[in-house]
């Protein structure tokens, strides 16, 4: 009997830990979501099911608003007043629980009245609520084609436009009920009967109306503390309820709501009439009411996600899963004999606001509106006819959407939205939908074919203007337009427009050519005068002059090499053996993943440890200043140009001697053919941006704010790193970033001077020293031997003369007397940045020396700042706040990272 009951197994002691574990580790989802898609927490283990409190306070406000209009739009419809409530109570409990907006609330929508007024005329209730049953089919199954996010490429401009114009419709309907008489059938028909209609007014109906109305408009309008309180009640409920009020108390004698016994409910019948007349129907109630539902969903997730409180995160619309739960309600509802069902965007935008955070609030929503249909009659019954037309009135007038409408008008789209209007209030829903697709296509095509092209000439120079898109129908204006331009003359094309097929291009491209041909200048611009495409050189080249930090390697493909390649030559550059191979110890590593410096096996730079040339390796770029590598490639010794370029100083004509061919003839060097290029280019593209700011610094002088002083290795771009222009930093280079004390032996006097112009005479408010990863002048001095000659790094060079002022950081870094310098949260990668760290902070004390800087550190009007540029991971640091600020570096060196900001908080 024992072995019946197994002993418990050790594994079982860290399974719940473990679970634990696995649970943080998991995205974790709001528990309503939980609910919300596997039925709630009794779906999982039958553990009970809870309702947010906000779920709850939202529904009631939901369904206060939601009773009055269900009652008006199945009153402007001409269906029982019980089909609105039939279909509130559905598209909260079906379409709540099956949709995919969790937030987005169903029901009986102004959208669809016209439609649903035009079949009740034409086949009668019954057969309308059949139409119902089918056009729910027809969702479920394009819902099961997945086609829901094609509805979204109908023009915004058609979409308003046939709301608008069904809310026009509404209106022209609702007017009669407000002034006391009956609505006609149609928009025409209604405009027809007004003047008959106010010459018979029904003074009881129009007051009440008139109260209704200024109530539904002044509500959200009551100012201070009162307002607030107030406006906790829909102002639908509160007109209605306050009109049926004073109604009831003065004893006018008005139309009422009549709800008769759900015993008589009506029920679908079969469909009888023409077939073509029936699927046009089921068409129009799928088409509506799917878009109305898809465009309100969207426009509920813009609402959720701009929303701050409650801070729950409510997942994104699954549109195919709208549409099907739209189908699943629709079926209900016409089986039920209620209303067509759409997402409503006015209640949507109650539900969301009022703070709902599961689609528990629709659910509860749909079951007050059935328990009210239930049990409130007697109550629903006091509410006259006229205060509910004239919500469902107020309703269709807004329709016609203020913002709707400047938007339709900012994007050149108001011919499409004022037809696809007037065709729905003439003709009906569908025609005028389908009018203003043909319409926006007639636009879409006019647009794509209508180009305006002109010429003009400015300061001697040609501009051609093409407006509009270039498609093969416009190549004959264009090309007669751009042959009328002389050969000898200059000519800019401006093109202004979002597409360029293949002919148009071609027809531009053989123009440019042949232009060019003529040694003349064809460029093509944009609107705003910005370049488009750059004219073909003869000769092929590897990148653009000083292409963008872009893996800018042009040393291994030389233009030249191509050329002198494509010619059968051969070219051969040879260092001399005593060149020193670290001329610029700043540049280390291009790529900023070697602190270490030049040398990729992190031992001693080749100008201090050798003088031997090592071979050129192709994972460096053949220009990279901080090796001695040499791009070397067979050639005959007969060739006298063999000798000039082994005996070219080096590394100064380094590039130079890379950039000429071994063929004779050449007028003019690569270098100086690159040099000009660059500044035509910035004549070109850049000199129009900046010539304003230019020109009021050469007026008022320059005010810089820093002094900022930096390495001069190449890849410190210091108006990149700091985004500072013209006139905002005054900058000081030198290799290694140096700041000679004063009267020392050998100091430079040009950093001494900068400085004191910049302080004295400028009065910068700050100086910033800034190191980096991967500085060979830092690698030099850790590689300089403790028994070197002299008392430096040496004396031979003026290079090692100059590193002698480094001397100071590195005895910073080796005594114990200082801490470490280091950057926030880790320790540095190795002894070279270790170096270059220290280094900055003994350079802001060099700064101190300074009798300048002493004087306004002592005064309190100038700060010394420490940053730190890591070139690999292109990440800025700065010296910590206090630091250093005022002269002070007694506490601890350590460099925070500066982290990215939005735009708000740089504007801040």
């Amino acid at each position: 009997m024992t072995a019946a009951i197994p002993p418990p197994t050790p594994p079982t002691q860290p399974a719940a830990p473990l679970a634990r574990l696995s649970r943080l580790r998991r995205p974790r989802r709001p528990p309503h979501e939980d609910r919300d898609d596997r039925g709630g927490r009794g779906g999982r283990g039958g553990r009970g099911f809870r309702i947010a409190g906000a779920d709850v306070s939202a529904s009631i406000s939901v369904f206060l608003i939601a009773l009055p209009l269900s009652l008006g739009i199945a009153l402007a419809t001409g269906a029982p007043l019980q089909a609105g409530l039939v279909a509130a109570a559905v598209g909260g409990l079906v379409v709540g629980r099956l949709g995919g907006a969790p937030l987005q609330v169903s029901g009986p929508a102004a959208g669809l009245t016209v439609v649903t007024a035009d079949l009740i005329q034409q086949f009668g209730w019954r057969v309308t609520c059949a139409i119902t049953i089918c056009a729910g089919f027809a969702q479920l199954g394009l819902a099961a084609l997945r086609v829901a996010r094609s509805a979204l490429a109908v023009s915004p401009a058609i979409v308003h436009g046939m709301l608008a114009g069904i809310g026009v419709t509404i209106a022209l309907a609702q007017l009669h009920i407000v002034l006391g008489g009956t609505p006609q059938s149609s928009a025409v028909d209604n405009v027809r009967g007004l003047p008959a209609q106010l010459a018979n007014l029904h003074p009881g109906a129009l007051s009440v109306s008139l109260l209704t109305i200024a109530v539904l408009l002044a509500w959200p309008r009551i100012p201070g503390r009162t307002g607030r309180i107030v406006r906790k009640i829909p102002g639908t409920l509160a007109a209605v309820a306050i009109a049926t009020t004073l109604a009831a108390l003065a004893g006018v004698s008005l139309e009422r709501v009549d709800l008769p016994s759900w015993s008589s409910h009506a029920l679908p019948a079969l469909p009888e009439g023409p077939v073509l007349g029936l699927l046009a129907a089921v068409l129009t109630v799928t088409l509506v009411g799917s878009v109305e539902s898809l465009l309100s969903a969207v426009a509920v997730d813009k609402l959720t996600a701009a929303r701050k409180k409650p801070g729950v995160h409510i997942p994104r619309a699954r549109l195919d899963r709208e549409l099907a739960g739209q189908g699943a309600g629709n079926v209900v509802s016409g089986a039920l004999g209620g209303l067509p069902i759409t997402g409503v965007a006015v209640r949507s935008a109650a539900n969301v606001a009022s703070g709902a955070v599961s689609r528990n609030s629709t659910m509860l929503h749909g079951l007050w509106v059935a328990i009210a249909a239930l049990l409130l009659v007697p109550v629903l019954d006091l509410i006259p006819l006229a205060a509910l037309a004239a919500l469902v009135m107020v309703v269709g007038v807004q329709m016609v959407n203020l913002v709707h409408l400047r938007s339709v008008q900012r994007n050149r789209e108001m011919l499409v939205y004022v037809v696809t209007l007037a065709a729905v209030v003439f003709t009906g829903v569908l025609e005028g939908v389908v009018i203003g697709i043909a319409v926006a296509v007639a636009v879409a095509l006019h647009r794509l074919t209508r180009t305006r092209i002109t010429v003009e000439v400015q300061d001697g120079i040609h501009r051609v203007r093409a407006r509009g898109q270039l498609t093969f129908l416009a190549v004959p204006r264009l090309s007669r337009v751009l042959h009328q331009v002389p050969w000898d003359s200059d000519c800019v094309v401006e093109l202004d427009g979002s597409f360029m097929d293949h002919a148009a291009f071609e027809a531009l491209h053989d123009w440019q050519m042949a232009h060019i041909a003529h040694g003349r200048v064809a460029e093509f611009t944009g609107r705003a005068g910005g370049r488009i495409a750059e004219p073909a050189t003869e000769s092929p080249t590897c990148c653009r002059p000083w292409t963008p930090w872009r893996n800018h390697r042009c040393g291994e493909h030389s233009p030249v090499q191509v050329n002198a390649s494509q010619h059968g030559e051969r070219t051969r550059v040879v260092p001399p053996a005593d060149a020193p191979s670290a001329a610029d110890p700043s540049g280390a590593d291009p790529s900023g993943g070697n602190p270490s410096g030049g040398n990729p096996s992190g031992g001693a730079p080749p100008a201090f440890a050798s003088t031997t040339a090592t071979p050129f390796t192709a994972d460096r770029p053949a220009n990279d200043p901080s090796t001695a590598d040499a791009s070397t490639t067979d050639q005959p010794a007969s060739d006298p140009s063999a000798a000039d370029l082994s005996g070219t100083a080096w590394p100064g004509a380094k590039k130079t001697a890379m950039c000429h061919t071994l063929s004779a003839g050449a007028a003019r060097s690569p270098g100086v053919r690159q040099l000009a290029s660059g500044i035509s280019s910035f004549q070109r593209n850049t000199a129009p941006l900046v010539r304003g700011e230019l020109a009021r610094l050469a007026r008022e002088g320059q005010r810089p704010s820093q002094l900022f002083l930096t390495c001069a290795d190449s890849r410190l771009i210091t108006s990149m790193i700091t985004s500072s222009g013209p006139g905002d930093l005054f900058t000081v280079r030198n290799v290694g970033n140096l700041v000679p004390l004063p009267g020392a032996d050998g100091a430079d006097d040009s950093v001494a001077a900068a400085i004191e112009y910049a302080v004295d005479v400028l009065r910068v408010e700050s100086i910033t020293v800034c190191g980096h990863s991967g500085c060979g002048a830092m690698q030099a001095l850790l590689n300089t031997p403790a028994d070197a000659d002299g008392d430096g790094p040496g004396v031979g060079t003026p290079l090692r003369r100059w590193l002698r002022h480094g001397l100071p950081s590195l005895e910073r870094m080796r005594s114990g007397q200082h801490s470490w310098a280091r950057i926030s949260g880790r320790l540095p990668a190795d002894a070279v940045e270790q170096l270059c760290l220290t280094n900055v902070v003994q350079q802001l004390e060099h700064l101190r020396a300074h009798e300048s800087v002493a004087r306004r550190l002592a005064e309190g009007t100038l700060e010394l700042h420490g940053m730190y540029f890591h070139v690999g991971e292109a990440q800025a640091y700065l010296l910590a706040d206090g630091v250093g600020a005022r002269g002070d570096f007694s506490g601890e060196e350590v460099f925070d990272r500066v982290a990215p900001t939005t735009l708000e908080e740089s504007r801040a």
